[in-house]
């Protein structure tokens, strides 16, 4: 083994944190789910950290140079997985998203589609020779990344589709963005949104309407989330301990250990719970900053920044989703919510990161 893949280089900083949230998320999904139909999910939120471990590991063996150069192949694999989706793909929620696999295991492509974004994205400005991205670099990438953000979106799984988003920005932000360009898609965007109303499914649309007035529909669409704000609410300071908040025990608050994990894990760990575990977060994100700032090209560099603004992304996104700030969108949060695909597509997005640091010295 050369010591560009060596183990003991690997950035197990990142990695100890890593752990640490995820054996909150196992804790708590041990607790809201001991009596209920998905009793046990724990244990299978344990072996999917295991797998995204592995799967991290022989990512990071890989040089990404090697994985950029074959972001064309990858890209084109991504589109016919996401198309198969439609032929082959299982119903669930409403929602053809999955692939069936042997001994019942499912296989989300949208997930795993983050993984091609990431170094299409990244190879794609790494090749732009100039001090900032230009309209016609904004338009191609934008059309690379808006052809699975579509099929996405048809699925249906809005949120997603929406989290490929932040990646493409990275990129973007990463490579170096006009004040002009700012404004261009400030406009584009507020033309834009009024109009994708008319594209939304009903329920996506209630979700919305709800957002803007939680009593319009309290037990119905609004049902979820004023729940996961009394839960919220009622952890107080210090929380009222494990396996003991009223609204996740008794089952006031909907899919506990999923995405709204959050809420449960505020209700039995309190204020100073929270802090913890955002904390967490917190330096997980600055440690993939640190490895964007020491990656040995642009490349690199911008791998891992897209990687930290789509976790950026989720955090942001489900925290303010079960605190009432933002819609219900149906996004996980890193390793806490339970989940194969998503856990294992986020432990490979990290051994991309520890692939730019393990080659940071190389020529």
């Amino acid at each position: 083994m050369t010591r560009s893949s060596s183990a003991r280089d690997l950035d197990w900083t990142l990695l100890g944190f890593v752990l640490a949230l995820c054996t909150l998320g196992v804790l708590q999904i041990y607790s809201a789910t001991r009596s209920t139909v998905w009793r046990g999910a724990h244990y299978k939120q344990v072996g999917y950290i295991l797998a995204g471990l592995l799967f991290l590991w022989l990512v990071a063996q890989f040089d990404y140079h090697a994985l950029l150069d074959r972001v064309p192949v990858f890209y084109l694999l991504a589109v016919v997985a996401l198309v198969a989706v439609y032929i082959v793909g299982q119903v669930r929620f409403g929602a053809r998203r999955w692939i069936p696999l042997i001994w019942g295991f499912q296989f989300q492509v949208s997930e795993f589609v983050k993984l091609v974004l990431v170094l299409l994205v990244a190879r794609y400005f790494a090749e732009v020779r100039r001090d900032s991205v230009s309209g016609s670099d904004l338009l191609k990438i934008g059309a690379l990344a808006g052809v699975p953000m579509l099929l996405v979106m048809k699925q249906p799984d809005l949120g997603t589709a929406l989290s490929y988003a932040p990646i493409v920005a990275g990129g973007i932000l990463g490579a170096g963005l006009r004040w002009k360009h700012v404004a261009t898609l400030l406009i584009v965007g507020a033309l834009v949104l009024p109009a994708g109303w008319h594209f939304l499914k009903p329920y996506q649309k209630e979700r919305l309407m709800t957002f803007k007035d939680l009593n319009r529909d309290p037990r119905g669409s609004g049902y979820q989330l004023i729940q996961s704000r009394i839960a919220v609410g009622a952890g107080g300071l210090w929380g009222k301990g494990i396996a003991q908040g009223t609204q996740t025990q008794l089952r006031f608050l909907p899919v506990p250990h999923t995405d709204f994990i959050f809420s449960a894990y505020a209700e039995e760990h309190g204020f100073t719970g929270v802090l913890l575990a955002l904390a967490l977060y917190f330096v997980v994100l600055m440690r993939i900053i640190y490895n964007a700032q020491t990656a040995a090209d642009r490349a690199g560099a911008l791998v891992c920044l897209c990687v930290a603004l789509l976790l950026l992304f989720h955090l942001l996104v489900n925290v303010g989703m079960v605190v009432g700030r933002m819609p219900v969108t149906g996004i996980p949060l890193p390793f806490m919510s339970f989940g194969g695909s998503g856990m294992l597509t986020i432990f490979m997005l990290l051994g991309l990161v520890n692939s730019v640091r393990l080659r940071r010295f190389v020529n």
